[in-house]
């Protein structure tokens, strides 16, 4: 049975290596990017651990107790997940309340499967209490327990959470790899996968979202056609930008939107430069090739320095309408 994954091959081969050898870990902590498929392979390794009869490290397909995986009904599969407030990104928090049922949960005994497989999705969402109430399920397991948690980097979990698991690093793929995906898999257009597979920054989760959601490929347009916009506004219209960013947007909102300039003005660069290196926004050509012309080497990068500053500065909690107004009034004006 297919692990439902694109991509990250490496990483189904070491975990069905692990189950083809008996080798199962107590706990495995799966990190990267939003969109990469790290939910994917966390559920795929549950099937794979709660099936009745796995087929080298993969769970059969046929058996009750992969129906009953199908379905999101078997009964020794114990899922957490935030609570999502926000269309764009996850917004939610891991409600201390779900991770102590889990607890009292994977405590019981089996009632199919000849274990329990707890699953706690983007549990970087969770605050410190619950990861500590986690911890002493981590630090003494029970035998017939596997703990499965995400994360888009181990470093925003608590190290003693992140000590007592076997961390599986997923990176983004190749955007040929997403763009063959998108065609084979989902039957879209060549060109169009294409350039969904590069805006989407190799994130087949994202790229999938963008091609089904006509709302959210026109919105990373607005927000992308902005940059001009600001570079030929004054001082006061940069000023109104970055009040409105910041009153109309979560903290994790304004990193999307970061990110999406971020990727234009390394687009610019690589104008610049006639890089022989893949661009991100391929429907913008026209606009970075006369950023290239109108803006100095020296300014382009000035810009991106300040778009990653910012970045780490909003993770420390500063003042978001302050830090977007010193970003934006150190980008070149045209």
């Amino acid at each position: 049975m297919s692990w439902n994954l694109t991509g990250h091959a490496w990483a189904v081969d070491l975990l069905r290596r692990d189950l083809s050898q008996g080798r199962i870990r107590h706990a495995y902590l799966i990190t990267g990017p939003d969109g990469l498929g790290k939910q994917s392979l966390a559920l795929g390794l549950a099937s794979a651990l709660l099936c009745d009869a796995p087929e080298a490290g993969s769970a059969c397909g046929h058996c009750r107790a992969c129906m009953l995986n199908s379905r999101a009904t078997h009964p020794d599969l114990l899922k957490v997940v935030p609570e999502i407030s926000g269309k764009r990104i996850r917004t939610g928090k891991v409600k201390i309340e779900a991770v102590r049922q889990l607890i009292y949960d994977v405590s019981l005994k089996p009632i199919e499967a000849r274990r329990r497989v707890a699953c706690l999705i983007d549990f970087d969402a969770a605050n410190d209490q619950s990861q500590n109430a986690l911890l002493k399920t981590l630090e003494e397991p029970p035998a017939n327990v596997v703990v499965i948690l995400t994360a888009e980097s181990a470093d925003t979990l608590l190290p003693t959470i992140r000590s007592r698991c076997e961390v599986i690093a997923l990176r983004p793929l190749p955007p040929a790899e997403v763009c063959d995906a998108l065609v084979t898999l989902h039957g879209i257009e060549a060109e169009r996968a294409d350039l969904l597979a590069r805006v989407s920054g190799g994130r087949p989760g994202v790229a999938l979202r963008l091609a089904r959601d006509p709302d959210a490929l026109a919105e990373r347009y607005s927000t992308l056609a902005l940059v001009k916009q600001l570079l030929l506004g004054s001082r006061v219209a940069r000023f109104a930008a970055a009040e409105r960013l910041a009153r109309e947007s979560n903290v994790d909102e304004i990193q999307a939107t970061l990110q999406l300039w971020a990727s234009l003005w390394r687009d610019v660069l690589l104008a610049m430069t006639d890089a022989d290196l893949p661009r991100t926004n391929l429907d913008f050509g026209a606009d970075i090739e006369a950023l290239a012309r109108e803006v100095t080497p020296a300014a382009g990068r000035q810009a991106l320095q300040a778009l990653g500053r910012t970045a780490d500065l909003l993770g420390r909690n500063v003042n978001a309408r302050l830090a977007l107004e010193v970003m934006l009034l150190s980008w070149p004006s045209l």
